[in-house]
């Protein structure tokens, strides 16, 4: 038994299913679907059709002359199969059907699919001839895949023929037959067909021409050589005269001549036109209308050089035909005048011929005694009397209409250029849509109208679009204002019926010629789209926005003040410069995607706030670059004995891998920064972890990416103490900082040189300095300095001239630098740290110089107690005594060399035990039996911080405890002194 395929799987039951708007995606073929989807669009019902009939309908001659041999061998080829040859004209309205038997008639009769009636898709929904004409291409559909359901008998393969010299779609052939007859071969017979016929119509232009070129011979013949040129010009001297042809002009001259030339043609109402050409010479194009034997029409023109200056030419005065010329004469225009009235239409034509050199065997012009030009004054009295020599040529053979095709066709290459050269300058998602509608408008069209998917703006990857996605107006170009459009910035949404709603759910482009007769177009909004039309808008093109298989958006052109409606030539240059735009578009989409991904990264990874700390006033700027985000970073990092790190840094590069890179680099510095290692030592140990970093830490690296190494970085390191008011410095091929004197004083500190992070084996060197209270440091990357445009000693020199202004606060000083400095396009990051010395007074600071005698302990205690009861922290007095009490005792214990007792007041209570040992102690647990070991543990729990800086003759053992609340806001409960009472014992016996 055989079963028809559409009879087998999901096909079977989809049409119903898709019409309760199930997902029948995997069951129908893609083109099929688009085809049901714009079906339902229009409204169709698959049991009820109305299909309007014309009996008037008819193809011209010229087609039918071409078509019907073809389409008469086909009907004979197939006579032995049920199967009719149907003929339609370019909106899908049937002609004339060739063939089948009588059963197959009589069942195409009962459903209208006969003469005279329409076949479209919007009437009749799926078939082969209007969905080949809606797709513009040949189309296949069997059975269930029709959506009317009385078309699901039948198989139809349809293709469209189109002009072969316009690409206009002037007709549609179609096969059909009864389903169980139905073969995918007959899209390959119709093919055929089609291609014969646009073959003859080819043919057909090719005779034309020539009919045309052979009554300008016989013109020529005729007339006895005679030309209608006038003489030449009496002051027009012998070597400025150009050789019959044009022999000697170059290509681009000839190729001129010819754009010219078919402008002419395109022109019915112009005579003749002047053309500049290389070496001052002049080239002047007459207009001849010529007829063939057969009653054809054409124009023909011809072509005169005359070197040297441009000559005045006045109205030409045409000689008469001698008597007896035949009427295939070639005759004069009656507008061949200077004074030309304003160009009519011409219907659209077939072809002409370049004819860049004169023809074989063609006479010599000689000068026609009858022709002569009418002088006209000129300055000073003399009359010009410029004419045209007689050694002119044929240079183009055409239609009327040709130069209209040729011009148009040049006019949508010279705009597709422009595109390609206007479309993507920037990475911008508005500023491409921008372009897009300024390169359209008034061109190709008089508005158009971007409408792009929220996610798009901001770089997300669009949810699945269709007719109901919102959509929000990114760019509208315009020839004037017209306030029924929707404004940028507006939401757009589109009711299904609308061609951009239809648009969106196919991913197909829609072509409305006529825009009033569209109702699913003004159905969106009725009084919005009846002003539109008012306001003489008349045609419509819509193009989904698409790239890499994502739909961004629709794009919208409509024609008011150009009186040619859209066609399908139109469509197909639409489709292209939206192509074009989509690509950029989602470039720059991506581009914002990955541009936001690393700024958010970076600003993760950057300081969010200033630390607390009083050593220094800070102000901070960072900008990046336009090209992303870098990995330029700075820190303000607080310090053990209210000592402040200042950093600056530079990894090279943008984008992701700098920002994270950045970060790393940014993290070690904090952990190193924890140790208290002197500048020197933790930019040797950053150098290391930088070449472990870019060797891939011991972990193969995947082939697939090559570039995970650290290229490059710099970093400068700052260390600045408040109570001696000295600072510092060392760097890792990072520039000079700037110090600026609190008289307005402006150095560039002489720090040693040292190699950039990574590359290992060279050591760092460190510079010291005293700064006086109210200097500025100033650390910057090198973006600020320097440029492609700009050398790093001038960028320095403008640095210090900013710089040289005493008394002005951190904040001023950022303002003032960015403001000169920076350049309106930055190339590279710009990472600017200003830090205003302060100095911690004698008034803070108390210090004891203590013998190694455990009898000091107890003096220890006491100057402690004392000196905090000067400061009014009598509330800090017990713990503080405890600590400086263990930590005076283990370094008299444990230690050499002299003995410092320092007391702090900053933020925090700082006490501070030095000594002459490189040992660090170390917290550990005490077991129960154990007779000591619990002191640093009591240290620990009694303080904020703690920790151990090494100096260069020993090490400092520090902690940190918060200060009390002022006694505005403090709290009237007792100190909690419960971290100390597990230990009490202990210290009442480390007391004694």
């Amino acid at each position: 038994m055989t079963v028809a395929w559409d009879q087998i799987g999901g096909l079977v039951d989809a049409h119903e299913r898709f019409l309760t708007g199930a997902r029948v995606d995997s069951d129908v073929r893609g083109s099929v679907l688009e085809s049901w989807k714009r079906c339902r669009s229009a409204g169709l019902e698959p049991h009820q059709l109305l299909v309007p009939y014309r009996s008037d309908l008819e193809l011209d001659d010229r087609f039918r002359r071409a078509a019907d041999p073809v389409l008469k061998d086909l009907a004979a080829s197939l006579v032995d199969v049920s199967m009719t040859v149907v003929l339609c004209d370019g909106r899908a309205r049937m002609i004339q059907r060739y063939g089948g038997d009588r059963t197959l008639r009589e069942r195409l009769d009962e459903i209208r699919f006969a003469p005279g009636f329409d076949a479209s898709e919007q009437v009749v929904g799926t078939n082969g001839v209007g969905t080949a004409l809606a797709e513009r291409c040949p189309f296949y559909v069997v059975g269930r895949e029709h959506f009317a359901d009385c078309l699901q008998p039948f198989t139809c393969a349809g293709a469209p023929i189109r002009n072969p010299l316009s690409g206009h779609v002037e007709a549609v052939l179609d096969l059909t037959c009864l389903r169980a007859d139905g073969d995918p071969a007959m899209l390959r017979l119709v093919r055929e067909a089609v291609h014969g016929i646009e073959e003859r119509l080819l043919e057909q232009a090719t005779q034309h021409e020539r009919a045309l070129l052979a009554a300008y011979r016989r013109a020529e013949r005729d007339t006895g050589g005679a030309r209608v040129w006038s003489q030449q010009p009496e002051h027009a001297s012998p070597e400025h005269r150009t050789p019959q042809g044009g022999g000697d002009l170059g290509r681009i001259d000839l190729a001129v001549l010819r754009e010219k030339a078919e402008e002419l043609i395109a022109a019915p109402h112009r005579a003749f036109d002047e053309v500049a050409l290389s070496g001052g010479r002049i080239a002047t194009l007459l207009r001849r209308p010529v007829i063939g034997e057969a009653g054809e029409t054409g124009v023909v023109i011809e072509a005169r050089v005359l070197g040297g200056p441009r000559l005045r030419h006045v109205e030409l005065t045409v000689p008469e035909v001698p008597a007896g010329a035949a009427a295939t004469a070639m005759t004069a225009s009656p507008a061949q005048s200077a004074t030309v009235p304003a160009p009519s239409v011409t219907a659209p034509v077939d072809t002409h011929t370049v004819v860049p050199s004169p023809l074989p065997g063609a006479p010599a012009w000689p000068k026609s005694p009858t022709a002569s030009p009418t002088a006209s004054p000129v300055p000073g009295g003399a009359t010009d009397t410029g004419g045209f020599g007689d050694e002119g040529w044929l240079l183009l053979v055409g239609e009327p209409g040709v130069g209209r095709l040729a011009v148009l066709a040049r006019k949508r290459l010279e705009l597709l250029y422009d595109a390609g050269v206007r479309i993507g300058t920037t990475l911008d998602v508005t500023r491409t849509a921008e372009e897009l509608a300024d390169v359209a408008v008034p061109r190709f069209a008089d508005f158009t109208a971007v409408d792009l998917a929220d996610p798009v703006l901001h770089g997300e990857e669009p949810a699945p679009t269709d007719a109901g996605t919102p959509l929000r107006r990114v760019a509208l170009g315009a020839v004037y204002e017209e306030r029924a459009l929707y404004g940028v910035g507006d939401r757009v949404g589109y009711v299904p019926s609308t061609p951009q709603a239809r648009c969106l759910e196919s991913g197909q482009s829609v072509l409305e010629p006529v825009l009033a007769e569209a109702p699913g177009w003004i159905a969106n909004d009725p009084a919005r789209g009846g002003r539109v039309l008012a306001a003489g808008v008349h045609s419509l093109i819509t193009v989904p926005l698409r790239a890499r298989g994502v739909t961004l958006g629709v794009v919208s052109f409509y024609r008011s003040r150009q009186p040619a409606a859209f066609e399908d030539d139109d469509l197909s240059l639409a489709q292209e410069l939206v192509g074009r735009a989509a690509i950029c578009i989602d470039n720059a989409r991506r581009y914002t995607r990955e541009h936001n991904t690393a700024l958010a990264l970076q600003r993760s990874l950057l300081p969010r706030g200033r630390p607390e700390q009083n050593a220094v006033e800070v102000a901070y700027r960072y900008l990046p670059a336009r090209a992303g985000v870098g990995g330029d970073w700075f820190d303000v990092i607080p310090l053990s004995g209210a000592r402040v790190a200042l950093v600056v840094g530079d990894v090279v590069g943008h984008g992701l891998h700098a920002a994270a890179t950045m970060g790393r680099l940014r993290t070690a510095v904090h952990n190193f920064c924890s140790l208290d290692l002197a500048p020197d030592e933790l930019l040797t140990h950053l150098d290391d972890l930088v070449g472990r970093l870019d060797r891939g830490e011991g972990w193969a690296v995947e082939n697939t990416h090559p570039d995970t190494g650290i290229i490059g970085a710099t970093c400068l390191y700052a260390v600045y103490d408040p109570v001696l008011r000295r600072c510092t410095l060392a760097r890792a091929g990072h520039p000079l900082p700037a110090v600026v004197r609190p008289d307005g004083t402006v150095d560039f500190v002489d720090l040693p040189p040292g190699p950039p992070l990574g590359l290992g084996g060279m050591p760092f060197e460190t510079a010291e300095l005293e700064l006086a209270e109210g200097s500025q440091l100033v650390l910057y990357t090198d973006g600020l300095i320097e440029d492609r445009l700009q050398d790093i000693d001038v960028g320095m020199d403008r640095l210090r001239t900013v710089l040289a202004c005493a008394e002005r606060a951190p904040e001023d000083t950022c303002e003032a630098v960015l403001d000169a400095l920076l350049p309106a396009r930055p190339s590279d990051d710009v990472a600017l740290l200003v830090a205003r010395t302060r100095a911690l007074g004698p008034e803070h600071v108390a210090q004891w110089e203590l013998p190694s005698d455990p009898a000091v302990v107890a003096r220890s205690r006491a100057a402690v107690t004392g000196q905090l009861a000067a400061w009014g922290l009598d509330e800090l007095a017990f713990t503080t005594e405890l600590v400086a009490s263990e930590l005076v005792t283990n370094a008299i214990r444990h230690a050499t060399g002299p003995v410092q007792l320092r007391l702090l007041r900053d933020r925090t209570l700082i006490c501070e035990v030095s000594d002459g040992s490189g040992t660090s102690p170390r917290l550990r647990r005490a077991r129960t039996e154990d007779e000591g070991g619990r002191g640093l543990f009591l240290v620990a729990r009694l303080t904020e911080r703690w920790g151990t800086r090494y100096t260069s003759t020993g090490k400092i053992i520090w902690t940190e405890q918060p200060l009390p609340r002022p006694p505005s806001t403090a709290s009237s409960d007792p100190p909690d002194r419960s971290a100390a009472s597990g230990g009490g014992e202990i210290n009442r016996r480390i007391h004694r």
